[in-house]
């Protein structure tokens, strides 16, 4: 399957001339932080001194996972499709943080353990009901795996806007979240595995000890495709292919918490350059995700101790990509405004 092929948005004409831009806005040269950096970072994404923020969208990616019988999680499997329910109701936090600033929202539901037949707001890309326990054989097929990028790749590929936030749920995704970090970036396990659903510290134990022996069973997983595979999920799977699609496209990337990360690794060591287009919408509470971004080289806009994932972050880090594309656009510049600049 051929993936998508990502381009450095590295431009040096560009960047000086957005870097003038910026520092010609009636303010001190850096006075708005984060928010330049994050002005600059989308219009080399889209190649322009005027970018635009059209038809943000928040895909959520449902899928079960069939470690959780190993008991790696405080909740049942069943409140994965409850929850999907909640989406489908407008009743869960991603529905009313993405209504109240402006983005549309998608449910996939790449492979919960239920059947939904035809409805309003889900999008049926269902690979099965939920993976294989990974504790006892591999958690997909190279075919299957192969499916969720491609479908992945089909959902953003439809899209109109060009700012896509990644949102999941799966009760015992955590536990494949963890799985792939510590394989793709050879972080220490006791520092990949945290509480996931409210685990106690035993439960904690018990799980690093579940993925150990499931990384050591799978011990001949060693290329990107081949860990997700292994020890991945049906939705991050797809969402790794979302990913990809939409950095070809050149669309802002909202990235959210850990297991939205999880799948960015995977899609990093095989397009290296889709970093650029990622905007890492905050740190999640989970134990795990400061390392994760670190190994990445990402520093996140929003530090709130959230560990609900849903893509809750990306909708709450949308009005700081409006912020920062609007001061680009609309600010005043010395010269319009007829403010004498800095003397010395």
């Amino acid at each position: 399957m051929p993936l998508p092929l990502i381009r450095s948005t590295r431009n040096p004409l560009l960047s000086s001339q957005l870097q003038h831009a910026i520092d010609n806005k009636t303010k001190p040269p850096g006075s708005l932080g984060v928010l330049e950096a994050l002005a600059a970072q989308i219009g080399l994404i889209q190649q322009t001194l005027e970018p635009e923020l059209r038809q943000p969208a928040i895909i959520v990616f449902a899928g079960d996972h069939g470690v959780v019988a190993e008991g790696i999680s405080a909740f049942p499997q069943s409140v994965t499709w409850q929850m999907v329910e909640n989406f489908l109701a407008q009743g869960a936090a991603i529905n009313v943080f993405a209504r109240q600033n402006g983005c549309a929202l998608q449910v996939v539901d790449a492979g919960v353990n239920h059947e939904f037949g035809e409805r309003a707001g889900l999008l049926d890309r269902k690979l099965g009901n939920g993976t294989a326990n990974f504790a006892r054989e591999p958690a997909m097929s190279a075919s299957c795996c192969a499916s969720a990028l491609a479908h992945g790749m089909d959902i953003v590929d439809r899209l109109e806007g060009n700012v896509i936030g990644f949102g999941e749920m799966g009760i015992g995704n955590t536990t494949a979240a963890a799985a792939l970090m510590h394989r793709l970036t050879g972080v220490p396990l006791a520092q990949c595995v945290g509480a996931g659903t409210g685990l106690s510290q035993d439960g904690i134990l018990h799980k690093q000890q579940v993925i150990d022996a499931a990384l050591r069973r799978h011990a001949d997983a060693t290329e990107p495709l081949q860990i997700l595979a292994a020890v991945g999920g049906f939705e991050i799977a797809m969402m790794a292919g979302a990913m990809l699609k939409a950095a070809e496209r050149r669309m802002v990337l909202l990235i959210d918490g850990f297991i939205v990360t999880s799948a960015l690794l995977v899609a990093a060591r095989l397009q290296p350059a889709i970093l650029d287009y990622c905007v890492f919408s905050h740190c999640s509470d989970e134990n795990g995700h400061q390392r994760m971004l670190e190994h990445l080289g990402a520093k996140a806009l929003l530090n709130l101790d959230l560990r609900l994932g849903e893509g809750t972050g990306c909708a709450l880090a949308m009005p700081l990509l409006h912020a920062a594309v609007n001061f680009l656009c609309t600010m005043a510049t010395f010269g319009s405004a007829q403010v004498s600049e800095k003397s010395a």
